[in-house]
């Protein structure tokens, strides 16, 4: 007789986590914080020809990089938080980067306006990240019974 076991996708807590992060994902605060990060991303990638540092290769390719790898991990929490979630910790390493990029990347000393470009796109890059990261752990740790929610699921099961 053959049993058959069941895959990890089949699993109802992991399917009901899924559906945490989903909702936390779907509410106007964590929207916002994504759209943010998006267009830092979109920013970022654009800033050398805004700036105009482009004669600095080495910082150009960075930000270009960098940016589009942002914008497109808020595009996935935006789109599929509950599938992303495991790499937000990214975000906040590649916001990080862009802080202190123009210290550490080879080539000529960049302009200030370029440092000054790239620290506040960078800071408000990881702050939203940061927010990010907390708004799918605040909510999947206030109904994993630490203080759980009294608001029905959309199958109108409470937490």
């Amino acid at each position: 007789m053959t049993v058959r076991t069941p895959s990890i996708e089949d699993h109802p807590d992991l399917a009901e986590l899924r559906l945490r992060y989903e909702e936390a994902a779907e509410t106007k605060a964590a929207q916002v914080v994504e759209g943010l990060t998006f267009l830092a991303g979109l920013y970022l990638a654009i800033s050398p020809w805004v700036v105009g540092f482009t004669s600095h290769s080495s910082l150009t390719a960075s930000n270009v990089f960098t940016g589009v790898a942002l914008a497109v991990l808020a595009l996935c929490f935006a789109t599929m938080y509950g599938r992303s979630h495991r790499i937000v910790w990214v975000a906040p390493i590649i916001s990080a980067w862009a802080i202190v990029a123009p210290w550490l990347v080879s080539g000529p000393a960049p302009s200030v306006g370029a440092i000054v470009s790239n620290v506040i796109v960078g800071l408000v890059g990881l702050a939203c990240t940061l927010a990010m990261m907390s708004v799918g752990r605040r909510r999947a740790a206030g109904t994993a019974g630490l203080g759980a929610s009294a608001e029905p699921l959309r199958d109108g099961r409470r937490l």
